[in-house]
């Protein structure tokens, strides 16, 4: 989640759409039952995950192929964002960071709205 700082000292987050997936296109893609490989990419892993999803192996993992369809994340995004674009640079271009990480992924979708799997569960 690129994050920039203006003159007056106010963040400014910006989506890249080559590098980040939004939660809610995510949400519909799992909902739609799209095979995607999701990656937890945290040093360590926190109380919740997204249901499906693996631990990184190590810092140097690859995806098996150049363009599945992987989804980094992390608990804000920022190092999920950073893996991704190493990847991508790498010549990866199927894989993405979920912008905001899971703070964002929960936080934007509301049981109330979407219902309640929301493919967000606890850990472990």
């Amino acid at each position: 989640m690129p994050t920039r700082i203006s003159d007056d000292g106010t963040p400014i987050v910006t989506f890249d759409s080559i590098l980040e997936i939004s939660p809610f296109t995510l949400f519909k893609r799992l909902k739609q039952g799209r095979t995607m490989l999701l990656v937890d990419v945290r040093d360590v892993p926190g109380s919740r995950t997204l249901e499906g999803s693996v631990v990184e192996p190590d810092p140097h993992w690859t995806p098996a192929e150049p363009e599945m369809e992987v989804v980094l994340f992390d608990d804000d995004g920022s190092v999920a964002v950073a893996a991704a674009r190493r990847l991508q640079e790498a010549g990866y271009n199927g894989v993405k960071a979920l912008f905001g990480g899971l703070d964002l992924y929960e936080f934007a979708l509301d049981p109330q709205v979407v219902g309640e799997e929301t493919y967000l569960v606890s850990a472990g």
